[in-house]
């Protein structure tokens, strides 16, 4: 029998429990997918604290790799035997195997393994959106990133860097901040750095005209204080909570800023800018162009310790559950 973490209440990594699942045979437009790797996105956390609501008893988890087993009528482009990729499913990835719709797969190429797969389907397309969809950047503009070193971080920087782009990263810690100019990130600031204040002298005090934030509550300010007149803050993620109220006026005040909170899902809906996206990244990362490192592997039974880790910040990179 197929097993799977699930969890029945809301709370800490604790609630995740490792269950026997009955999978079933697929439904109209539905596949059956054996997982070879399943991805650990930070975005997980917030189903199990139930800040994406979800009802529960649920699954866990959006993203993984692995095989076609069976397919459902009505199902086109994919047959038994088929190497695949997916995020942004319904919840339950982190499984052995499941029944899914079709509509989220994307066909996988074969000189790209699972494990990278699951490493960077989410943080890849996430990646591509950020620097080939929200802003029209041009070679030898300056960018700042928070979380530099982290899954998405270190494949901005190496594909911002083929764009020609000059990139200033933020990061926590030596390890990151080694990880990030490894990577290729122009200048590292510590986060308990005055950030705004070393990314003005770092471009003589114009500031940058965009700024990439996942981590939220904590960057927010010095975000919008790093930014060019008419710059634009994109918030993608709130790894340390919810960014505050934004008060519009402080906007003008401050250079007729921009701000956006964008979602993969909105990138990814239209088939073909999905398969775009994708294409692109494929082929950075099966020419060697850009790295998906994965630094921490878990076991799929051990999610407990893994979002314990992913929580306490102790992850550079990409994390997987191997299978």
């Amino acid at each position: 029998m197929a097993k799977a973490i699930r969890f029945h209440e809301t709370g800490g990594p604790e609630v995740l429990r490792w269950e026997a699942v009955d999978v079933g045979e697929p439904g109209i437009g539905q596949v059956r997918v054996r997982h070879e790797a399943v991805g650990l996105n930070f975005a997980d956390t917030y189903f199990r604290t139930g800040l994406y609501p979800a009802p529960l008893p649920a699954g866990m988890g959006v993203e993984a790799a692995g095989v076609v087993e069976a397919v459902g009528p009505d199902v086109t482009g994919f047959r038994p035997g088929d190497r695949v990729t997916y995020t942004g499913s319904p919840l339950g990835a982190y499984s052995t195997e499941r029944v899914m719709p079709a509509e989220h797969l994307i066909a996988l190429p074969d000189d790209i393994g699972f494990d990278t797969a699951a490493a960077m389907t989410m943080r890849g397309l996430t990646s591509a959106y950020l620097l080939r969809r929200i802003h029209p950047l041009a070679a030898g503009d300056t960018v700042l990133l928070h979380a530099a070193a982290g899954g998405v971080g270190l494949i901005v920087v190496q594909w911002a860097k083929l764009l020609g782009l000059r990139v200033v990263g933020t990061v926590s810690t030596e390890e990151k901040a080694e990880a990030a100019s490894a990577h290729g990130c122009d200048h590292v600031i510590y986060r308990h750095e005055d950030v705004a204040a070393r990314v003005r002298e770092l471009t003589d005090g114009r500031g940058v005209p965009v700024v990439f934030d996942s981590v939220g509550a904590t960057t927010f300010r010095s975000s919008v204080d790093s930014l060019a007149r008419r710059g634009l803050l994109v918030c993608f993620g709130t790894a340390s909570g919810p960014v505050p109220p934004i008060d519009a006026m402080q906007l003008a005040v401050k250079g007729s800023l921009f701000v956006t909170r964008p979602a993969l899902a909105d990138y990814i809906a239209d088939p073909d800018e999905r398969a775009a996206l994708a294409g692109e990244l494929f082929s950075h990362v099966a020419a060697g162009r850009i790295a998906v490192e994965i630094n921490q592997r878990y076991a799929l039974e051990d999610a407990v310790r893994a979002h314990t880790d992913l929580e306490a910040g102790r992850s550079v990179g990409s994390s997987v559950f191997s299978l």
